[in-house]
């Protein structure tokens, strides 16, 4: 594994986590665009580890605060009266959608929907479907006001990030902008939403990973600059979606997809 193409590879994966593009797509369509050899899930899965580091350090006072009083709804088997409680509760519940799809669809996630004209289609398609959500919708909800209906819905919505090119806080976002959500609203719940289902997929892809790459430099550089840079997207994204709206990505999913065509028939 090339040590420079692991930090870019990891930088690309933290960016591209938080932003709604794809990460699992940029992955895919680097090695194939300079002929790099594809490393394939478990790397792609060791990467998002650098994320998860970093959305369990931006969010860190939001995590000790719902995790406490997670933990006192449940011995009280009423969540009824706390919000955190409450939003505990709902990541729990919408994560099992995105972690059965992990699970049953494993090998179409790193074989065939990994060629890139089905990228290209993923990318468009569920583009078009992020900019309805955004241009279309009353957006007024906080996550405050999140009940059961809009959590499963969001949950449902990022089992199709299973698909390489959907991006998994695209759909999230969408899903969530479609309930009525604020765009910052949504990317919050969508990159915590993150959390358990990247720690959950870094548990199971762990078994095809070999001690001797785990703690090679270039491995750990990559963890290192998705940390970073995954930082990094969160901060600025939630910012940026205050006060502007996702179109800006939706362009760049469409431009990409006619790129990825366009090389494609190139290269065939």
């Amino acid at each position: 594994m090339d040590f420079i193409q692991s930090i870019i590879l990891g930088a690309i994966q933290g960016l591209t986590e938080f932003f709604p593009i794809s990460s699992t797509a940029h992955l895919v369509l680097l090695p194939w665009f300079f002929s790099w050899k594809d490393e394939g899930l478990a790397f792609n899965v060791a990467l998002h580890m650098g994320s998860l580091i970093a959305i369990i350090y931006y969010f860190r006072e939001d995590w000790i605060r719902i995790i406490s009083e997670f933990l006192k709804c449940l011995s009280k088997l009423s969540f009824s009266d706390s919000t955190d409680g409450r939003m505990g509760l709902y990541l729990i519940i919408a994560t099992i959608p995105g972690g059965l799809a992990g699970v049953l669809f494993e090998s179409l996630a790193s074989g065939i929907l990994r060629n890139p004209i089905y990228v290209a289609f993923s990318l468009s398609f569920f583009g078009v479907l992020l900019y309805a959500s955004d241009k279309f919708t009353k957006k007024s909800k906080s996550t405050d006001e999140m009940n059961l209906v809009d959590c499963i819905i969001i949950g449902i919505s990022q089992a199709f990030a299973i698909v390489p090119g959907v991006s998994r806080s695209g759909i999230t976002i969408t899903g969530a902008m479609f309930r009525g959500y604020k765009r910052d609203q949504a990317a919050k719940f969508s990159f915590m939403l993150a959390a358990p289902l990247i720690a959950g997929a870094g548990v199971f892809e762990s078994r095809h990973l070999e001690l001797s790459s785990v703690l090679s430099l270039p491995f750990v550089a990559g963890i290192v600059a998705s940390a970073v840079f995954a930082f990094l997207a969160i901060k600025y994204l939630l910012r940026f979606v205050r006060h502007r709206s996702y179109t800006v990505f939706v362009a760049y999913r469409l431009v990409l997809a006619v790129i990825i065509v366009i090389l494609y028939i190139y290269k065939n």
